[in-house]
């Protein structure tokens, strides 16, 4: 059973507001399907050239289970993998695809509830000609993705942490979310109410 990774309660919404707008993936890198649960884990990383899979297909067999394969492709043309390859990636423990590329056969990995984010489908494979890059730096939805650092997906965008600042955003997300908790909606109006108030003031507003 693959060990549960640290990051699969916070949400990215979360990281986000800890990490900042600069590790947060661009919205063309979306969950395929509904209703999926959050991924989190390590990355592998994987580059592709335009028009080919081979990395991508090779990553299912290396990665360690409980890892998030994150490819970089630039490719809207060709599918970066289908069914099987989802199918095998699954049973190895691999926690979730992200990838700037797309797939096809989305129903089979929707059916058998494997996490995809990507830029969507298209029914033509890639072809498996040509090297790539695993292990090295990625640009996956204009973050670079370091071999190790930390992504997490959920349906509200996909937030990668440097793992050199594991436990420090781990830390800090889990006080704000710690925090936020505490807090009642009454409180949260009364402190947002007056927050936008004297931003009001401060500029003119009247009314």
């Amino acid at each position: 059973m693959t060990e549960r990774n640290e990051f699969q309660d916070i949400p990215t919404t979360t990281l986000a507001d800890v990490l900042g707008r600069a590790q947060v993936m661009d919205i063309g890198v979306r969950p395929l399907w509904g209703g999926m649960e959050r991924v989190a884990g390590a990355a592998f990383t994987v580059k592709c050239p335009p028009g080919d899979n081979l990395m991508l297909h090779a990553a299912i067999y290396r990665a360690e289970p409980g890892a998030v394969i994150v490819a970089e492709s630039g490719d809207l043309d060709y599918a970066l993998a289908g069914g099987n390859v989802c199918a095998v990636a699954q049973r190895r423990g691999v926690a979730g695809f992200v990838l700037d590329g797309l797939i096809r056969d989305v129903a089979e990995a929707r059916e058998a509830g494997f996490p995809v984010f990507a830029r969507g489908v298209i029914p033509i494979p890639g072809a498996k000609d040509a090297l790539g890059e695993h292990g090295t730096e990625v640009r996956c939805g204009g973050v670079l993705v370091g071999p190790g650092d930390i992504v997490v997906a959920d349906e509200e965008g996909v937030v990668v942490v440097p793992a050199a600042r594991r436990e420090e955003v781990l830390a800090a997300a889990s006080a704000k979310l710690a925090k936020e908790a505490a807090e009642t909606l009454d409180d949260w109006e009364a402190a947002h109410r007056a927050k936008i108030e004297k931003a009001l003031k401060e500029k003119g507003f009247e009314g």
